[in-house]
């Protein structure tokens, strides 16, 4: 079936072999932004400009992509939030609250391991970034761990797992989040009842499955 449906599509064409090399230069200047000083932005409105220049693609193409405008409106407000949330001080003074309230509790280092990392993963709701999120506030949680004398090694692991557990509790949670909303196939109201569902059915596999096998692997 699949030599019928090559043999009916015939060469590739033009077109395509465009998009190839649009594609393979996209991808290569991405991977040599650093080194190049060239923002992933700029990558990316070359290979568009590459397209409509060579007419794979024409504005028409671009302004029927509603759901790529989508998450460019929502990532566009949400990533400046949170980067001002941050900017202003808020996200800081959230870790220092969070600090300040495990001292006063004298908290053994399995309650304090359990409050900040269940901190860590609920903040999110204000980040639509896990980057962003990770740069603001996990230096700052590994100190209050390794504070509470939590063995280092499990502490930044557990960060890590999050980071990515996390990353599927809203639409704007991480760019995966967004683009899988945008396909309009799930509610609104829906994305975050699966999200806070999904949360607390992660959170208790990892705490007690995980937190088994961690043993096991001498974590702690």
């Amino acid at each position: 079936m699949a030599k019928r449906k090559l043999a009916q599509m015939g060469p590739i064409k033009r077109d395509e072999w465009v998009m190839i090399g649009t594609l393979l230069l996209t991808v290569a200047l991405w991977v040599a932004g650093e080194a190049l000083d060239m923002a992933s932005v700029i990558a990316a409105m070359l290979g568009l400009s590459v397209l409509l220049l060579f007419g794979v693609l024409d504005w028409d193409d671009c302004l029927g992509e509603k759901q790529a405008w989508d998450t460019l409106a929502w990532f566009g407000v949400l990533v400046g939030m949170a980067t001002q949330l941050t900017a202003l001080g808020v996200i800081p003074w959230m870790s220092k609250c969070v600090a300040d309230f495990l001292k006063s509790l004298s908290l053994s280092r399995l309650g304090a391991f359990s409050i900040l990392q269940i901190s860590y993963f609920f903040i999110h709701y204000l980040f639509a970034s896990q980057t962003a999120h990770v740069g603001a506030l996990y230096s700052a949680f590994l100190g209050m761990h390794l504070a509470s004398k939590v063995p280092g090694l499990l502490a930044a692991l557990a960060l890590a797992y999050n980071t990515n557990l996390f990353g599927a509790i809203t639409h704007y949670s991480s760019g995966q989040a967004a683009v899988y909303y945008g396909v309009g196939y799930v509610d609104l109201r829906d994305v975050f009842k699966l999200g806070i569902a999904m949360a607390l059915i992660n959170i208790v596999l990892w705490a007690l499955v995980g937190a088994a096998w961690w043993k096991i692997l001498g974590l702690y």
